[in-house]
């Protein structure tokens, strides 16, 4: 039987309900999980000052944040991969050519292009952005992730490079015009597998949780992987099992399926 070792829980439409709550099943599953000396990791697109109330609420202290940039177990860094200079230049010079808006993330901020367009401020409130300043050139080499707002399918060519990147359309509601821009090379996956050596564990250790194709590299790396009932479609492909929704008791029937609670 596999020993699991540590478990890694995507936030937003996997931890988080849409109307920013969560599920009694999921803290009682991650109360059981703690209970069996799994190390629990909160791995989310997030920039992490943006999650630190969910942790406290969880009592977890271990996070993977900025899809991949940056890391901590156990409040100590062991990743922190910032974006090439050049290229937040480069896409801050296209998004000014057309009608979109970024927020540009730091260790400790929210930097957005602008602050007043209606469909920012939609995404600032659906998320609870709280640390939200305006974009200044003197952090362009501080950037270590971005969210493009108002953006197309056929327009992502827009944004390409030679650097391998892809775009992740955030799975909510509402806001499918709203891509994260992922690093083929820093993702959910690899900042798991810098944990998990960290740690002494195999991949076969470890279980994750995810909804969106941001967790594509995370659910493919794990031993188990869960995509949530509402996850993007295409998710599915990549994780090993799939569980019931966010509000369905997501990650606690998962849990139960694998025996690791009651």
């Amino acid at each position: 039987m596999t020993e699991y070792k540590a478990l890694f829980l995507d936030i937003d439409g996997t931890i988080l309900k849409p109307d920013h709550t969560i599920e009694n099943s999921t803290r009682e599953a991650i109360r059981q999980v703690k209970a069996k000396g799994l190390e629990i990791f909160l791995a989310t697109g997030r920039p992490l000052h943006e999650v630190s109330h969910i942790a406290e609420e969880l009592d977890i202290h271990s996070f993977i944040g900025y899809n991949g940039a940056f890391a901590i177990y156990q409040d100590r860094e062991i990743l922190n991969e910032a974006m090439k200079k050049e290229t937040v230049e480069y896409y801050l010079k296209v998004c000014e050519q057309h009608d979109h808006e970024m927020v540009l993330y730091t260790s400790d901020k929210n930097l957005f292009t602008s602050l007043d367009k209606s469909y920012v401020k939609q995404f600032i409130a659906n998320f609870d952005l709280k640390q939200n300043h305006l974009f200044t050139t003197d952090q362009a080499e501080n950037i270590l992730g971005i969210t493009i707002m108002n953006l197309t399918e056929p327009e992502i060519p827009l944004y390409e490079t030679n650097e391998p990147i892809f775009f992740s359309q955030v799975n909510v509601a509402d806001f499918t015009h709203n891509y994260d821009v992922i690093r083929e090379n820093v993702n959910k996956g690899r900042a798991i597998k810098i944990a998990l050596d960290e740690l002494g564990f195999e991949p076969s250790n470890a279980i994750a949780f995810g909804d969106g194709m941001n967790d594509k590299q995370m659910l493919e790396y794990v031993g188990e992987s869960f995509a949530m009932g509402n996850a993007h479609q295409d998710l599915f492909a990549y994780a090993k099992h799939q569980t019931t929704t966010v509000e369905d008791n997501g990650i606690y029937n998962g849990l139960k399926k694998i025996g690791l609670i009651d």
